[in-house]
């Protein structure tokens, strides 16, 4: 990517977090969430695993980007999640990773940790609406594959 494409890049994401931070904002739908998330972990080099916090109405409270691995792989801790979720006293969250790869479909580990961050989330109270990949050019959505 040369400078122009990188500053248009940055100041489409300033503009992104300056409306996603409006609290009248919702992610109801997965094209909704789609649209945020491409801009925030499309063109990382190295995995990432983050949150989208979310209150009662489905209303944005924070997008946290919580751990960082390599190309191919980052180790997530469902502990950690659990105190992210309750520090920001969030109702609802989509789990999200990039695959640097750039396919987006989810591995089977994908789905493994899913349910491991379901599981605990529930035991709080707070509900997973979805887990997104992130690839080059295409989000694929567990929920619509019917894995959530």
């Amino acid at each position: 990517m040369n400078e122009v494409e990188m500053a248009v890049v940055q100041q489409a994401l300033a503009i992104l977090d300056r409306h996603m931070r409006d609290k009248s904002v919702t992610l109801e739908s997965p094209q909704a969430a789609r649209d945020f998330l491409r801009l925030k972990l499309e063109r990382r080099e190295s995995e990432v695993f983050a949150l989208v916090l979310l209150d009662a109405k489905h209303r944005l409270i924070s997008y946290r980007e919580l751990f960082f691995g390599t190309i191919d792989g980052a180790s997530v801790y469902p502990r950690e999640v659990v105190k992210v979720a309750l520090a920001d006293n969030c109702a609802a969250c989509f789990l999200v990773h990039n695959h640097p790869s750039g396919a987006s479909h989810p591995s089977q580990a994908d789905r493994v940790l899913t349910q491991r961050l379901k599981d605990a989330l529930a035991l709080i109270d707070v509900r997973v609406l979805d887990h997104f990949v992130v690839g080059q050019s295409e989000i694929t959505s567990l929920a619509e594959l019917g894995w959530m």
